[in-house]
């Protein structure tokens, strides 16, 4: 997985799974743009990227999580619930304004 962490006004959290980086899904009217520029920072395994995703819950964040283990991770960590993913092509994601 990538987490990469863009600071604005808030900061942006993007995790996603690393072999959907740079890919593009798209089904109907929805689309699922994977964009290394966006996605692709610090290499971590699970274990980081829950507790990363635990402490930055604490801030005013918003979160784009896409793919199985990242989502997965995110459920670990209490950030979503199953209710919050939606899936293209059968990637699983969830978008998080806290």
């Amino acid at each position: 997985m990538y987490l990469k962490i863009h600071e604005s006004y808030r900061k942006v959290v993007a995790l996603a799974d690393a072999d959907i980086i740079g890919k593009l899904f798209e089904e109907g009217k929805r689309q699922l743009d994977v964009r290394e520029n966006f996605y692709k920072g610090e290499s971590v395994g699970e274990e980081k990227a829950i507790d990363a995703l635990k402490n930055l819950a604490l801030d005013d964040a918003t979160f784009n999580i896409v793919g199985k283990k990242s989502v997965n991770a995110a459920l670990k960590a209490e950030l979503i619930t199953k209710e919050m993913i939606g899936k293209v092509q059968g990637i699983p994601f969830s978008l998080v304004l806290l």
